[in-house]
């Protein structure tokens, strides 16, 4: 079990108020138990992060990246976080933000596949 971090979840609460589009379209799809009927956690904090949105049931962490994310120093942080998020036996899966925009739906599919394998 991870220790508790204190300084994570006002940062964590502010995130959830400051939403990107890209965040609110998806949040809109995996909010009320709306894929196979588990619960999604959204700006939830885990390990030394926040990680975008998180299904305990299928131990599934879905994060959205936006341009900045293609940089080089960007890559090395979430090669180096997700290497942090497997090692607790999460699968983590990304999406950048224009896909999410231009391609919900099968956004969507991909997340159903993958929860409804792991439920």
């Amino acid at each position: 079990m991870q220790p508790y971090q204190a300084h994570l979840p006002p940062l964590a609460r502010q995130l959830r108020n400051n939403m990107t589009k890209a965040e609110q379209m998806l949040w809109q799809k995996l909010r009320r138990q709306q894929i196979c009927g588990v619960h999604f956690y959204r700006q939830k904090p885990l390990a030394n992060y926040i990680v975008d949105f998180y299904c305990a049931a299928a131990k599934l962490i879905i994060e959205l990246d936006g341009g900045h994310h293609n940089e080089a120093d960007a890559i090395a942080y979430d090669n180096e976080r997700t290497d942090v998020l497997n090692a607790l036996g999460l699968q983590v899966i990304r999406f950048d933000n224009r896909q999410v925009l231009c391609h919900l739906n099968e956004v969507i599919g991909v997340i159903y596949q993958i929860v409804k394998s792991k439920i």
